[in-house]
């Protein structure tokens, strides 16, 4: 093979790539027009990207990223189960028949939850496509369980939230699936574009600055707060659109949802402000110390985050379903019980596709020791 050879090659190579971000759906657009102008206006847009609140360090250094894809491929043992997670078919008449003045949710894996608050039902972060990536052959895929949820399965749906634009949060499948049958998406600034690209009516869309606050009826108001993290993508869109939590208070209940972050000061401000949660889904999985301890937390600093935020009862979310990570699958759930413990906090470690209430039906079932 000769050098003009490989160089043809390699060219060819990469205008490929750069169509496929061109042109793939899934990568989604970028802002322009007046939801560019949303982005420009925010506090945490600077210097043409949005900001974290605290120094962050996001990143990587090509010889970390090689020396991390190798053990990606090469140490698996533990990283999945290996047996099939056997799950609970999700039961839309207990969903239906039951409306008590608590929280009623219900876990799909991973971030993604289905949440009832005074007769309300929000998704968070839904992905029930195959793989948490840009591509559908390939990236991580979701484990092995008896039952996946689905959209035909999903009751009816008043509100979707979205915490970032990342693959495992953000779901091209799942989002087509659901324009036509969700009337109200909330979505941080700049992730818009993408739903609309996706289909989605932009009066079906409304955007959250840190912040931000908005009623969905008269006895809910969600707020999307800070978070530790990043987003983007494709190839050259890092920081092009926010990430952050978000706080559902209702009229006797309140709740946190973490979304994704590395741990900070700002968790003890979102406690501060908003007081007691009843409960709180905090981020626990996905860590890596050496690597990107900046924007994921190890799991003793998920327990002091819903310390933070003042969880009367927290659930450990972001883990169970992907292998993102090197860590060993169950190494999360473990060490975030242990740390519970230690601290006195309460945890809801419930079965995936279970529907319980919250308070009073909380679990701390420690389902993950019935596999290896």
């Amino acid at each position: 093979m000769t050098l003009l050879t490989i160089f043809m090659a390699v060219i060819a190579i990469v205008i490929l790539v750069v169509i496929f971000f061109k042109t793939a759906p899934q990568i989604g657009v970028s802002a322009s027009g007046v939801r560019l102008e949303e982005i420009q206006n925010s506090p945490q847009f600077q210097e043409g990207k949005f900001q974290n609140s605290v120094p962050t360090e996001t990143d990587f250094p090509i010889s970390k990223y090689f020396k991390v894809m190798y053990q990606f491929v090469t140490n698996t043992k533990g990283r999945e189960p290996e047996e099939r997670i056997e799950t609970f078919a999700f039961d839309p008449e207990k969903w239906a028949s039951r409306n008590e003045n608590e929280i009623m949710l219900s876990w799909f894996g991973h971030s993604t939850a289905l949440i009832k608050i005074d007769g309300k039902t929000i998704l968070a972060d839904p992905v029930f496509g195959e793989r948490a990536s840009m591509f559908s052959f390939m990236g991580p895929k979701k484990f092995d369980y008896s039952h996946h949820m689905n959209v035909n399965q999903l009751p009816e749906i008043d509100l979707v939230i979205i915490s970032h634009d990342h693959y495992d949060h953000l779901d091209y499948p799942t989002i087509t699936q659901l324009k036509d049958r969700v009337k109200l998406f909330y979505v941080p600034l700049g992730v818009a574009s993408h739903l609309e690209s996706w289909g989605v009516a932009a009066d079906n869309i409304a955007t959250f600055d840190w912040w931000d606050e908005q009623n969905l009826d008269e006895n809910i108001k969600l707020t999307f707060a800070p978070t530790r993290h990043f987003s983007g993508r494709g190839l050259t869109d890092k920081f092009s659109t926010l990430w952050g939590s978000w706080v559902i208070e209702g009229r006797a209940q309140k709740m946190y949802f973490s979304g994704d972050s590395g741990y900070f000061s700002g968790f003890k401000e979102i406690g501060e402000k908003f007081g007691e949660f009843d409960l709180a889904l905090i981020e626990c999985g996905a860590y890596n110390k050496e690597n990107w301890p900046d924007i994921h937390m190890l799991p003793e600093q998920s327990v002091q985050a819903a310390l933070d935020v003042k969880a009367k009862i927290a659930m450990p979310i972001h883990w169970g379903k992907f292998n993102l990570a090197l860590h060993l699958w169950k190494d999360p759930i473990e060490r975030f019980k242990k740390a519970a413990r230690s601290n006195g906090l309460n945890t809801h470690t419930p079965k995936v596709g279970k529907v319980l209430m919250i308070p009073s039906g909380y679990s701390s079932d420690e389902w993950w020791e019935n596999y290896m």
